[in-house]
């Protein structure tokens, strides 16, 4: 009788059991998350910072949107894709098709299929 009682105990606690360490493993997790984003947190604002540096963005327009102060001269240098050899001839249907930007794409395809 007591074996049927101990069985019957341990039975009825051990859903209980399971689920209390199944939401340990959980806050477990969700500390790690919530750790990883305040890393990434801690990363913006250190960004968000630099851009506060005025020597930073001069620097970040100068680079990206090449930017040139007044009187400075700026240059380009534009590398061709695979270049023939000199003194090869190119036949017209062999050169590179300049590609649209992608609003004339998407106005294409709209102009397509009002036909359809």
């Amino acid at each position: 009788m007591l074996a049927l009682v101990v069985c019957m105990l341990a039975i009825s606690l051990a859903y209980p059991l399971r689920e209390y360490l199944a939401q340990r493993g959980d806050i477990g997790d969700y500390r790690a998350k919530v750790a990883a984003q305040d890393k990434r947190v801690a990363e913006l604002e250190r960004a968000r910072e630099r851009w506060h540096d005025p020597a930073y963005v001069k620097a970040q327009a100068r680079e990206r949107l090449h930017f040139v102060m007044p009187g400075e001269t700026a240059y380009v240098v534009l590398e061709p894709d695979e270049a023939p050899a000199p003194g090869t001839v190119v036949a017209p249907a062999a050169r590179k098709v300049v590609k649209r930007p992608w609003f004339g794409d998407l106005w294409r395809s709209v102009e397509v299929a009002g036909t359809s």
